[in-house]
């Protein structure tokens, strides 16, 4: 088989280095892709938001199977293109992709579904969201409704973080168009985790759980960013938490999509908050997290290629995902100053040091080769994961390999994985 990758960050690297593991897969492509990529794909000079241009070189390659990446593309509606030119591809219609495309959306499907999740109200006028922030007061979560790369969310402990939070979206509008709308939600307490799930449209299947560090700072301090690290698996998911978020909250959402003629297919990521009243659904993203797939992918012992076939096929049930024992901890390498402004082109050293088969592996984010050298091309530039027995050795290998690799201006969180050790 001939495969298709589209994107070209951390995520995308780690599913190339796990699709080149099946032994159906003759050859991968990777559109744009980044200098990792490279060492397990073809890299294609097409960017993902190229719609027309990936449908060409999908056809040009004779490709076989699509997996899509990030976010954007799938609710620009990739899917349906390849689906109407009868090409196989991984991932949601346009119509469910809404999910994430439009948190309002989402939080309709919530309430149809059932699903508990943070109380919210929605505003398109500025006065009259800030009206209501007033009366409501801190502390509040102030979300964009469209995309804006992971970081439209601002968890905000004051009314004055919140005014400016609103500000910064509906009047400066940093995020264009994804920001005219917001809503003004529900702070909910608790522990954060991520669950994906495998979806064919009606059946699905759990990949392991996984918490994401997004906050810049150690602690889960500072700005929100694409995700500073990641571990599987998160112990405050236990089994019967599991149980009851397969039973509560995904199987109702996977049903309400399907009766709305929308049936979902592809990878469905629920963030969650699990509270003292149990878990609640914090956002829905119709992809694999960015980290937490480089540090869940490593685990499965399962081939993804029969997978993805059998969720574009609606034939998932019946089958099963085999995950390997030992744990997984994922360290994002970033450049200084993200979230915000940072600089590129910085050469990276030490990575030949640090071997695949020792249970480490580097997966590239923002990286590229420029006349010869390898360097940074994007905030979150590498991530490093390691598998070992449990989150406190793994999280020791993983901080002692990324002691060999650096760049000016390197920057990391030291403490990937606290809560799962304080546990």
């Amino acid at each position: 088989m001939n495969i298709l990758v589209i994107g070209g960050g951390g995520r995308e690297h780690t599913l190339c280095w796990k699709l080149a593991q099946s032994p159906q897969v003759e050859k991968i492509y990777c559109a744009p892709g980044n200098a990792g990529t490279a060492g397990v794909a073809e890299n294609l000079p097409v960017k993902a938001d190229d719609l027309d241009g990936l449908l060409a070189a999908a056809k040009e390659k004779s490709v076989d199977l699509t997996v899509v990446g990030p976010e954007a593309p799938l609710v620009a509606g990739i899917v349906d293109l390849f689906q109407s030119a009868g090409l196989a591809v991984f991932g949601p219609v346009a119509a469910a992709a809404r999910l994430e495309g439009s948190k309002a959306f989402a939080k309709e499907i919530m309430a149809k579904s059932g699903v508990p999740t943070g109380q919210a109200e929605i505003f398109s006028d500025y006065q009259q969201a800030l009206a209501n922030l007033r009366q409501r007061g801190g502390p509040i979560v102030v979300k964009a409704d469209g995309l804006a790369a992971g970081k439209g969310v601002y968890v905000c402990k004051t009314l004055e973080e919140a005014e400016e939070a609103l500000k910064l979206m509906m009047v400066d509008g940093i995020y264009g168009d994804a920001g005219k709308t917001v809503l003004l939600e529900e702070m909910l307490e608790g522990e954060e985790c991520s669950i994906l799930a495998l979806v064919d449209g009606k059946d699905y299947l759990l990949l392991p759980s996984s918490q994401d560090h997004k906050r810049i700072g150690e602690g889960d301090t500072g700005p929100n960013t694409g995700g500073m690290g990641a571990y599987s698996p998160a112990p405050v998911v236990t089994a019967e938490m599991e149980e009851k978020i397969a039973r509560e909250i995904l199987a109702p959402t996977v049903r309400t999509l399907a009766e709305s003629g929308s049936p979902y297919k592809g990878i469905l990521y629920l963030g969650l908050m699990i509270t003292a009243q149990g878990p609640k659904v914090v956002e829905y993203n119709v992809r694999l997290g960015d980290p937490e797939t480089q540090a869940v992918l490593p685990r499965l012992a399962s081939d993804l290629v029969p997978l993805f076939l059998a969720c574009c096929a609606g034939k998932l049930a019946g089958m099963k995902i085999e995950v390997k024992d030992e744990s997984a901890v994922c360290i994002v390498a970033a450049a200084e100053g993200y979230p915000g402004s940072y600089q590129k082109g910085q050469v990276i050293s030490g990575l030949e040091g640090i071997k695949e088969e020792a249970n480490t592996v580097v997966f590239h984010a923002g990286t590229a080769r420029q006349g010869g050298e390898l360097v940074t091309a994007g905030g979150r530039v590498l991530g490093l994961t390691a598998l070992g027995a449990g989150i406190k050795e793994t999280q020791k290998m993983a901080y002692a390999a990324l002691q060999q690799v650096n760049f000016d201006g390197m920057y990391y969180r030291k403490d990937i994985g606290y809560r799962a050790i304080d546990r």
